[in-house]
């Protein structure tokens, strides 16, 4: 359970430092609390999409993959950024990815945060 706190405040932190590198990714909010509250919910969706599509995803593209010498994990990544936005925004969260470069750039940034933050954090179960 420890774990699983620990990635997804990873993630939080990640999809932060992406929202505030990235004009057009955006999170909005009355007060610091509601966009801390709607970035772990959204961090929430995006551990879930990472675990339950991600895999299936990048198993069908498994061939430009292999062509791309792992290339195309960035636009897989990319896609992932895209589909919690969309879910965000079918939940009315105040979360939004604006275009696929941007999701691109984004998908790196978080990926690369991410990386960081688990190194760094305890993940002790």
């Amino acid at each position: 359970m420890k774990n699983f706190v620990v990635k997804t405040i990873a993630n939080a932190g990640a999809l932060a430092v992406a929202v505030w590198l990235l004009d057009k990714i955006t999170l909005t909010g009355d007060s610091t609390g509601k966009k801390i509250g709607t970035l772990i919910i959204v961090a929430l969706i995006f551990g879930l999409v990472n675990f339950l599509v991600k895999p299936l995803v990048k198993l069908l593209s498994l061939p430009l993959l292999i062509l791309t010498l792992g290339l195309f994990t960035l636009v897989v990544n990319a896609l992932m950024l895209l589909l919690t936005s969309w879910l965000a925004d079918q939940f009315d969260l105040s979360f939004q990815v604006d275009g696929f470069w941007t999701a691109v750039l984004g998908g790196l940034i978080i990926s690369v945060v991410s990386w960081a933050l688990n190194v760094v954090l305890p993940d002790g179960d």
